[in-house]
């Protein structure tokens, strides 16, 4: 009986490293995600502003596509 409360614990162990582990993970991939998106809004704005200055009277990313 006493073996078989050690692999438990054991497990539990395990396991509940595995879920620090998998927490850490997602923390970082969320914050990766936040600095792309970031830097996703800043590229589209300076497309935009370059659209704009290139003698476009609206940037294409903000023109309502025609079937609207």
């Amino acid at each position: 009986m006493q073996d078989r409360v050690e692999r438990a614990e054991e497990q539990i162990a395990h396991l509940s490293k595995m879920v620090e582990d998998l927490s850490d993970v997602a923390v970082e991939q969320s914050r990766r995600i936040e600095r792309l998106e970031r830097q996703l809004g800043l590229m589209m704005e300076r497309e935009a502003e370059r659209e704009y200055d290139s003698g476009g009277s609206v940037p294409l990313a903000d023109q309502k596509p025609p079937h609207w």
